[in-house]
């Protein structure tokens, strides 16, 4: 918490300028001092839960020390806390094996330590922004011991002026007995290497999981559910709308006697209630505006991240996320006041504050819920007080303003109605339809088949989160989310069709929970992956894993009910405004 107030005003200024520098140049000279950041230590099977370095009884060498402040927000949510090694590391200048410090183990340090070795601690370090990791000891085969390992050997790899390669070594294993005296060393070797600064990256990328034959295929095979889908979809819509519209043109030809006692069903008998207004228009156009900006938000990270490398930055993935939140609100308001105003709401301003802090009030709740946990467990995660301030200054004098600006452009540029049909003054009655006819049937299977098309890149994004896998493969991710979407569109304008065909009108809501129940799926899925697929533990883990996953579905849901919801619309607009209705 020290120089609180200056890391506040340091994150809101790199949050406003989007800036992603580092503490370096990246450039050295030789014999120029190199910084080793010892970050986090914690159990290698629950990668979040972590914790200082020196919340262990290490201790630092005799260098003097250095701080550290956050670069990006993003840095400081993740709960990146650098702290100054003390040793003493020169560009190009070899270091023999030289002792730093010792401790002593007290019964309290003895158990500290023990316990990291029963639970395979790791922890992790930086230098020049390249991570390294090393393990805390080792457990004797037998179980009868427990040791520690005492010495770090870098082999640090440059090209001409610049550090393009980090491996640590650890050695001398060392049993860890109460009373007993530890000493702690290290050793630095330079090698002169022929990895371009741009491709030191690669050596942590795993090509051999994230391009495996299984993940084409799993590609290729939701773009053939696609191409299927589109096809059934404009085979079955144009072959079933064309009888429609013959259908109806037969009717108009009638005179009154023989339309009262035609047989008359189908899509067009609801004409004038099928453009009613959402029960509930408030909360509904305050998902559709914030499902619209989710929705770009998500497309133009995905750019980001292809285009430039994101993930070789601590923490520019989630800052690029936040900025581009905060920048598109008003896609939010305008969206979602257009649409309130269309369906005849008074109270805008309601309206609007609603939906600039729907997504921002479950983002935080959520967070603030977890981080009583991690404050409980002394984590590194918890986020700092600093940092919650600077996050709620972005939501009052950012998303606000600019969710309100665009509220009023909505209401403004779109919120006149100008449906094709009038809506009648009172209701018509809902008949009597099938069980799998209902709203809560369409809504529980609409979400099959888009969660079929990416459920296997879900195994592949969670293993990057969850697991120590660096995702790099947008382009994928690109085409999967361009494939959920097609997926989504086609089934909930068939959903749709067969809704208006019971003449049940009630299609906004269908539309966009039919597609929204996709994150319920992730979320079970979600389970799956927890028991069977990783070996997590412990209240830390489990409460933060839940917790963000439901925050990710939640979030997944918003984006997936949107895009249900628009393709419907424009739908449902095109079949009423074709066929004349009287």
């Amino acid at each position: 918490m020290k120089y609180c107030h200056l890391r506040i005003v340091f994150c809101v200024l790199i949050f406003l300028r989007c800036s992603h520098g580092d503490e370096h140049s990246h450039t050295y000279e030789e014999g120029e001092e190199v910084v080793l950041w010892m970050n986090t230590v914690g159990p290698y099977h629950n990668r979040q839960e972590t914790y200082e370095y020196f919340s262990l009884p290490f201790c630092g060498g005799p260098k003097e020390t250095i701080g550290h402040y956050h670069e990006t927000l993003g840095e400081a949510l993740q709960g990146v806390e650098l702290e100054y090694s003390g040793l003493d590391i020169d560009f190009r200048v070899n270091k023999p094996k030289t002792t730093y410090c010792s401790v002593t183990l007290s019964e309290e340090k003895y158990q500290a330590f023990v316990y990291a070795v029963k639970n395979h601690y790791w922890y992790q370090m930086y230098i020049d922004d390249l991570p390294i990791w090393g393990i805390v000891g080792d457990v004797d085969e037998g179980g009868d011991g427990y040791y520690i390992w005492t010495h770090k050997k870098f082999d640090i790899g440059y090209n001409t002026n610049q550090i393009v390669d980090v491996n640590l070594t650890s050695e001398a294993k060392v049993k860890l007995e109460p009373g007993a005296k530890i000493p702690f060393s290290y050793e630095v070797k330079w090698v002169a290497s022929t990895v371009k600064f741009d491709d030191r990256f690669d050596k942590y990328l795993d090509p051999n999981f994230f391009q495996h034959r299984i993940h084409w295929f799993s590609i290729f095979n939701s773009f053939m559910m696609v191409i299927f889908l589109v096809g059934l979809v404009s085979m079955i819509l144009m072959r079933t709308l064309r009888k429609d519209y013959a259908r109806y043109s037969k009717d108009e030809e009638m005179d009154d006697m023989e339309r009262d006692l035609g047989d008359e069903y189908g899509w067009k008998q609801v004409h004038g209630d099928v453009f009613r207004p959402a029960s509930h228009p408030l909360l509904f156009s305050a998902l559709i505006g914030s499902g619209y900006q989710v929705c770009i938000v998500t497309l133009s990270v995905i750019i980001f991240a292809l285009l430039g490398e994101l993930y070789t930055e601590r923490g520019s993935l989630l800052s690029t996320a936040i900025f581009v939140y905060a920048a598109t609100s008003p896609i939010n308001g305008y969206f979602g006041g257009g649409l309130y105003a269309r369906m005849g709401g008074k109270v805008w301003i309601k309206q609007m504050l609603l939906s600039a802090f729907l997504l921002p009030f479950m983002v935080c709740g959520t967070a603030f819920f977890i981080n009583f946990i991690a404050i409980y467990y002394h984590a590194s995660r918890a986020i700092p007080f600093g940092t919650m301030v600077a996050v709620t200054c972005i939501c009052i004098f950012v998303i606000l303003p600019l969710t309100l600006v665009g509220t009023v452009l909505g209401r403004n540029m779109s919120g006149q109605p100008n449906y094709p049909c009038r809506i009648n003054a009172v209701p018509r009655p809902i008949p009597e339809k099938k069980w799998f006819m209902e709203p809560a049937v369409i809504v529980i299977l609409g979400g099959v088949l888009p969660f079929g098309s990416i459920f296997i890149e879900m195994y592949f994004i969670f293993t990057s989160f969850w697991a120590y896998k660096i995702y790099y493969v947008y382009g994928f991710m690109l085409l999967v989310f361009l494939i959920l979407m097609v997926v989504t569109v086609c089934v909930t304008i068939v959903c749709t069709y067969f809704l208006l065909n019971a003449e049940d009108y009630r299609w906004q809501w269908t539309s966009f929970l039919a597609a929204a129940s996709t994150s319920v799926y992730v979320y079970m899925y979600s389970f799956y992956y927890y028991f069977f697929k990783t070996k997590m533990y412990g209240l830390f883990q489990t409460t933060f894993y839940f917790g963000y996953m439901a925050l990710f579905s939640m979030t997944l849901g918003l984006m997936c009910g949107v895009v249900g919801y628009a393709g419907t619309s424009m739908f449902v607009r095109k079949i009423y405004s074709t066929v004349k209705i009287d």
